[in-house]
């Protein structure tokens, strides 16, 4: 009797499922788009997406699952894993030994990439979707001849804060060295963002290949971790933040705004030294299996509904034009997201071998506490008194050759006058 129940049981469930299944196709996508993904022959094959945390409407609080919308309309499988930095999805690559179809890296990354031919070029063709991309979107500065990526999001950094810790609104970024908010920072946990910050500070470019720049920018992180301790994260910025527990936070804009659902103590500002604006694209690698899958899946995500769907959960701006002219958008004239007038900000660009290793090993030992205010100090008074001291010899050698010349002179005078 048991075994009949459970089988009756068994039956609704999936009679119900086929029901839910045809109701959502036809309320979501239209015939046109279910007959276009069934058509591609991707069923029984795999996909391996490899994307940002966070980073996709994946079925949480009543949003779309995306992932799981593409296999059912396309029978494909994918194969879903995140990573926490630019840096992080570059080391996975380039170290081998790994099959991804999509990446989702940001603009100098992909710059990058391209530079070391780690990247395949995308078939138009099969990339429909594309139309809906915004021109201003299109054929972007790391990506002139629009050949390896198709833009996802776009966005700025920003500062957040807590009203309830913080009382005077800030402006700047120097107030995350206020030794008043000591153990209350949270900053971020990847070197390039890190940098720009004290770049910013700095007044220099956030592209510079000035080794001494870099040096001097190391040096500034280097006095915060002095002065406030600050706590270095990535994803984990949402939880730490919603709480309430901390002051401050380095990280983007769109974030801030979900945040701020969660807390509405929150707050947020663009300094008045300037941010980076940033772009986030999807690219196929040169690892990867299946090349029709992957541009399927890229096409997708520029669906109209799929991309309202990405950038309602997401909450950054998307180049998608129907989902930016829809007044239904959450976000629609948010000024965090969409701001009506552009903050100060610069780009990130692909940097010199050289000097991604010393931004590398700089990092490394600002956050290890190697490269503390006093070591800092010390190199530097190292560096001065070097340097005085090649000025030294530099005098000495000028002042010998000068000698030596007036020498010559003198005995070829000599030698004249005795003639």
């Amino acid at each position: 009797m048991k075994r009949i129940i459970a089988f009756l049981l068994a039956l609704f469930t999936l009679l119900f499922s086929f029901n839910t299944v045809a109701f959502a196709d036809e309320e979501i996508f239209t015939a046109e788009q279910l007959q276009y993904y069934k058509s591609l022959g991707l069923q029984g094959t795999s996909v391996n997406v490899y994307n940002w945390g966070e980073y996709i409407s994946d079925g949480s609080e009543g949003s779309m699952n995306v992932v799981g919308e593409f296999e059912r309309l396309t029978g494909a499988k994918v194969n879903y894993t995140n990573y926490e930095s630019n840096e992080n999805m570059y080391s996975k690559l380039s170290g081998g030994g790994v099959s991804y179809d999509v990446i989702v890296p940001s603009d100098y990354m992909i710059s990058r990439l391209v530079d070391e031919d780690m990247l395949v070029e995308i078939d138009w063709n099969n990339i429909p979707n594309i139309r809906y991309i915004e021109d201003q979107y299109q054929n972007l500065y790391f990506d002139p001849e629009q050949k390896y990526s198709v833009c996802y999001n776009a966005g700025t950094t920003a500062l957040i804060y807590n009203t309830e810790l913080v009382k005077e609104k800030p402006t700047s970024w120097k107030v995350l060295w206020d030794e008043q908010y000591k153990d209350k920072i949270l900053m971020f946990n990847n070197s390039r963002d890190a940098f720009a910050i004290a770049q910013a500070i700095l007044g220099q470019s956030l592209n510079t290949v000035d080794e001494s720049e870099w040096t001097e920018a190391a040096t500034l992180l280097a006095e915060q971790k002095d002065a406030v301790s600050p706590v270095y994260v990535m994803d984990e910025v949402f939880n730490l933040m919603e709480s309430g527990e901390y002051a401050f936070a380095t990280y983007y804009a769109g974030d801030y705004v979900l945040m701020s659902e969660n807390n509405e103590s929150l707050s947020y500002c663009f300094p008045e030294e300037g941010v980076n604006i940033f772009y986030d694209a999807f690219c196929i690698p040169k690892c990867v299996q299946n090349k029709r899958g992957a541009e399927a899946f890229i096409n997708f995500m520029h669906e109209p509904q799929v991309a309202l769907e990405n950038a309602e959960f997401i909450y950054y701006a998307s180049p998608n034009v129907t989902v930016r002219n829809s007044e239904e958008h959450s976000l629609y004239g948010n000024q965090a997201v969409y701001p009506q007038k552009m903050p100060v900000g610069q780009y990130f660009e692909n940097l010199p071998q050289n000097v991604l290793e010393l931004q590398a090993d700089l990092w490394t030992n600002v956050k290890s506490g190697n490269l503390s205010l006093d070591s800092a100090l010390n190199n530097k008074k190292i560096y001065i008194e070097s340097a005085i001291l090649a000025g030294i010899v530099a005098v000495v050698a000028v002042f010998k050759i000068v000698s030596t010349v007036k020498k010559r002179k003198i005995e070829d005078l000599s030698d004249l006058y005795e003639q």
